[in-house]
């Protein structure tokens, strides 16, 4: 597959097809990146993770012409590293940033230690928290030790200035991902969250953490969310508050859900929301209560990981060792079938997909790409 090139139009999954042109060794060409856009070309947060790939890979090479609307990636061999830096600005939040990460960190060279900058928690990308409780202890199902992996925070950044901080340790994969058969959902047996403030007052998080409560104790008995309350240099640059909650089953599954309060900043006299619409300041009770309701949607739509990270699962699942995958999810959401577009377009990998029409969940089957990490260093 290595030397193929790949021609591509649009910005669409950009983030997702640099990922896989990586992991196959594919060049990429994209044309006509926004090219009829009032603003066209690569955005910020793009131009960043292409920097990124260039950090943590030796001999990467990216090619983009002068109005940002035509990238050539040429992908290099995953190094890993211990001491990478990166500053993932301020137009998405580290959440962006981490997915590739985890993919591309496992099949280096050498364990991946990053410390990342930016904004920790948003509407738009999963949050650290989220990464942190539902993200990484899915890798234990593909034979990764959990122990491994970490994700601490450092400093919490809110938009819109951010200032956050956190560092990320990626284990390697000794040879391929071991294949995964996941179709037990289990019943949900605790809830557990954390609420977090960063220059505001402390009692915001209490009051998401007794509206989100207030739905869940009618259900279950077993509901636990912390407080996470940053003052000084610790709580970033901008005032901010979000929850994230996490719904464990009996079999090990997380699905999980989040809110955050939306970045606000004033343009003359009226309040402007970070995609321009205007908005009013979320009540800390309302947040709440909305991250309740998504989790209980997840965990009625079934399936062994929530909506989010379908596509994380899909790729993980195409990575494997030549042997059959099987696992359950809820409604196929429109990342996760995208996502199973582009495993077919770079890896080859095919999945057969049967609706279970009992549990209204979709199980999916494939066999694995066989990839191995070829990168790492033989003793």
């Amino acid at each position: 597959m290595s030397g193929a090139v790949r021609r591509v139009r649009g910005s669409q999954q950009l983030r997702l097809r640099l990922v896989l042109a990586t992991l196959s060794g594919t060049t990429l060409r994209v044309d006509d990146i926004r090219a009829t856009s009032a603003a066209p070309g690569l955005k910020e947060y793009e131009a960043s993770l292409l920097r990124l790939l260039e950090k943590i890979s030796h001999g990467a090479n990216v090619e983009i012409n002068e109005t940002g609307t035509k990238l050539k990636y040429k992908p290099g061999i995953l190094v890993g590293g211990r001491s990478v830096v990166h500053d993932c600005g301020t137009s998405r939040s580290i959440g962006y940033f981490l997915e590739p990460l985890l993919i591309l960190g496992l099949f280096g060279k050498s364990p991946l230690t990053i410390i990342l900058k930016g904004i920790t928690n948003d509407i738009k990308d999963p949050s650290v928290d989220t990464f942190r409780s539902t993200t990484l202890p899915m890798l234990k199902q593909f034979g990764i030790p959990t122990e491994d992996l970490e994700l601490k925070i450092l400093t919490r950044g809110a938009p819109p200035l951010g200032g956050g901080e956190v560092r990320l340790r990626v284990p390697i994969v000794p040879a391929s991902l071991s294949a995964a058969t996941w179709t037990d959902e289990g019943m949900v047996k605790r809830i557990r969250g954390v609420a977090y403030s960063t220059r505001v007052s402390p009692q915001m998080a209490n009051r998401m953490i007794d509206s989100a409560r207030g739905i869940f104790n009618r259900l279950l008995p077993d509901v636990y969310i912390f407080t996470d309350h940053y003052t000084g240099h610790e709580s970033g640059k901008s005032p901010g508050y979000g929850i994230s909650l996490v719904a464990e089953t009996t079999t090990g599954c997380m699905l999980s859900s989040e809110r955050a309060a939306t970045a606000l900043h004033r343009e003359g006299t009226d309040i402007i929301e970070q995609d321009g619409s205007s908005h009013e300041p979320q009540l800390p009770e309302d947040i709440g209560r909305q991250a309740a309701l998504l989790l209980l949607e997840e965990i009625k739509q079934g399936g062994v990981v929530d909506s989010t990270h379908q596509g994380l699962l899909f790729i993980l699942c195409a990575l494997t060792a030549e042997d059959v995958s099987k696992v359950r999810v809820g409604k196929l959401s429109p990342y996760g079938i995208q996502t199973l577009r582009l495993v077919k377009e770079f890896l080859g990998v095919h999945f057969s997909i049967r609706a279970d029409a009992a549990s209204g969940t979709v199980i999916l089957t494939c066999v694995g790409s066989g990839y191995k990490n070829l990168s790492r260093k033989v003793s």
